[in-house]
């Protein structure tokens, strides 16, 4: 079954089409050969910046929860292994205080909807029956729709150092963001857990950003381009926040 053909998907995908082939259009005065690429970048920061309002909401989270880390661990000494009812108590103290545990998934919740259309774009053929021409795009000769791993494994192979370049820089950014918030919003040790699940716990938060890495590794280049500049987007603007909300 073609998802693109379904009735709310179909529209979807070809306004989504029709919206990179004019910023396309737009900047190959600008960026020549680049254009298709910017335009996945131009796409990304009207995105982020759509998305301010949600980043701030983020922080804001984050800096209460810090503020918040000491009745937390009040709690958890209170309780002690008695889960459900250090749950119970952890709820009504973010309830009291009005902070939302979940603020801080929002910017990504935000995202994936677009992610996910600039991933189907450039990994499909055909959209509700047309020709898909934005797999004509390329960045240094590499379309748009390759991922790395079809590249590697055809003639443009020697072109592999495009995406390998943008995934150096995109695992330097992922561990630059992550010390980044390790700094403003320290990881306070459970005393009452099992040493084995702080041991799993500690590796999850210390690897689990990579797996930005992973899909950008397996995606198709426009994807990998939105992943990158999302990326390098919120270093900066998380930067900025947590100064100015501090």
């Amino acid at each position: 079954m073609d998802t693109t053909t379904l009735p709310v998907v179909g529209p979807l995908l070809h306004g989504g089409a029709d919206l990179l082939t004019a910023l396309t259009g737009a900047l190959t005065p600008v960026g020549g050969g680049f254009a298709a690429a910017l335009a996945v970048v131009a796409l990304t920061l009207a995105v982020r910046v759509a998305l301010v309002p949600l980043s701030v909401l983020q922080v804001r989270a984050e800096r209460d929860r810090r503020r918040l880390a000491p009745q937390l661990a009040a709690l958890r000494r209170r309780y002690g292994s008695d889960r459900e009812r250090l749950q119970r108590a952890a709820q009504e103290l973010y309830t009291s205080e009005r902070v939302s545990p979940l603020a801080g998934c929002l910017p990504v919740l935000a995202q994936a909807p677009v992610l996910s259309l600039v991933y189907t774009l450039f990994t499909h053929a055909t959209i509700d029956g047309a020709v898909n021409v934005l797999l004509d795009a390329t960045l240094v000769g590499i379309p748009l729709g390759h991922s790395l791993l079809v590249v590697l494994a055809g003639p443009l192979w020697t072109h592999a150092w495009v995406v390998l370049v943008l995934l150096a820089v995109l695992t330097v950014v992922v561990e630059a963001s992550r010390r980044a918030a390790l700094r403003w919003n320290p990881v306070t040790q459970d005393g009452t857990a099992p040493a084995a699940t702080v041991r799993v716990g500690t590796a999850v938060a210390r690897w689990a950003p990579f797996v930005s890495v992973v899909f950008a590794a397996v995606a198709p280049l426009a994807a990998t381009l939105y992943v990158v500049t999302s990326a390098v987007w919120t270093l900066g603007e998380r930067a900025v926040l947590r100064r100015v909300l501090r």
